[in-house]
């Protein structure tokens, strides 16, 4: 075992290896090997991983081999290099404390960083189950855009991930809105039941990129206090992330069980006025929704000094009509997470949260469009409107 190692490999197999790994690279490395990508070749298979004690990241590769082995490189000056190969295939051979990179014309030599120094990655816990990849990646964005950006907050940062038997809820708040979304999946064994915080971000990254498979391996070990880990693994890719240790809110609680009114919009009409309108709204003013019979009229700005803007749009509208203000970029995240052509709104009244949920749109035996309440809602605080 030691550096020497030679293989051969098509350039976009082994650029979109190393691109995927070095994502999760921490861009302040807290000490130098953790800039690195390791490269270990067993067989004919080369495995690209990279790892800073919070994420892992591991890709596999087919290549042809001739001397196994394992060796650590810079890993973004590596993803940088791989992007930018000529389309030929590509020769890599470690040579003593160097790698060597040849492709076409172009040849490359970088250092070697000290593989003895480098951590091992965590083992994937054991498997818990399977959901589609489709329907993750689109429950964890739904779920992640309501996540806290503050890392002084961490229980404000992450998503929690609620498993009961065969049905997985995600949610998300930063205190201003909650986005909450289930989804079925196929879990190994039945009754299981579990609750983790995972960090938004590396969530919403890893679900985005393992898409190549048709499912993804959810997987979980929640050891002693701030040791658990979730694993997730598509086709020839897997990540972990380490859990987050916070609590996070009792959000069922903070759900309204009734409305006192609701509306039913068109959700691509609605954000288009909804745009156009909120580019008036200055930093941190409200976005006026007056809701009435049959429309809504949608205003921003409004002082001497500033642009106004007004706007209707045809909505259906059940209740007493109501004004409420909402955050302009709260407002349009949520619209654009529903990913249903119709949303409901409902509210309770001017100064309590409103929930958006989709619109599924099912045929029934008359052929009208029948209503069933989404996997998907967003509840947003209102903001106190002046005057």
């Amino acid at each position: 075992m030691g550096r020497e190692m030679k293989f051969r490999v098509a350039r976009e197999v082994l650029a979109d290896a190393v691109a995927w790994t070095a994502r999760s690279l921490p861009p302040r490395p807290s000490v130098p090997v953790l800039a690195g990508i390791l490269l270990e070749i067993d067989g004919n298979t080369l495995s690209v991983s990279g790892f800073d004690y919070e994420v892992s990241a591991r890709a596999e590769v087919d290549v042809q081999a001739t001397e196994s082995g394992r060796v650590l490189v810079p890993g973004r000056l590596l993803a940088e290099i791989t992007r930018a190969l000529p389309p030929h295939p590509v020769e890599i051979t470690a040579e003593g404390p160097r790698l060597a990179i040849t492709c076409g014309n172009a040849r490359f030599s970088l250092p070697t960083l000290p593989v003895e120094d480098y951590p091992s990655l965590p083992s994937m816990p054991s498997s818990a189950g399977l959901v589609d990849s489709d329907v993750f990646a689109e429950a964890v964005s739904q779920v992640a855009v309501a996540a806290g950006r503050d890392d002084t907050l961490p229980m404000l940062t992450g998503v929690r991930l609620e498993i009961e038997d065969d049905l997985i809820t995600l949610a998300a708040t930063d205190r201003y809105r909650l986005a909450v979304r289930e989804f079925a999946w196929r879990p190994e064994t039945s009754g299981v039941s579990a609750a983790v915080l995972v960090p938004a971000r590396t969530l919403a990254d890893a679900a985005k990129t393992l898409t190549s498979g048709p499912e993804i391996v959810v997987s979980l070990s929640s050891g002693s206090a701030g040791e658990g880990i979730l694993g997730l693994s598509g086709k020839d890719r897997q990540t972990t992330t380490r859990l987050l240790d916070a609590e996070f809110v009792k959000y069922r609680a903070i759900m309204p069980s009734e409305s006192a009114s609701h509306a039913t919009l068109p959700v691509g009409l609605f954000t288009d006025a909804a745009k156009r309108v909120a580019l008036v709204a200055e930093r941190g003013t409200p976005l006026r929704c007056e809701f009435t019979q049959g429309q809504v009229t949608l205003r921003a700005g409004g002082t001497d000094d500033e642009g106004q803007a007004e706007e209707r749009c045809d909505v259906e509208f059940d209740g007493e009509p109501l004004t409420i203000g909402f955050n302009p970029t709260f407002l349009l995240d949520g619209l654009a997470a529903v990913h249903t052509e119709r949303a409901r709104m409902n509210f309770t009244s001017p100064l309590k949260p409103a929930v958006l949920s989709g619109v599924e749109e099912q045929q029934t035996d008359d052929g009208k469009p029948a209503e069933r309440p989404g996997s998907y809602r967003y509840l947003i605080m209102p903001v106190r409107l002046p005057g």
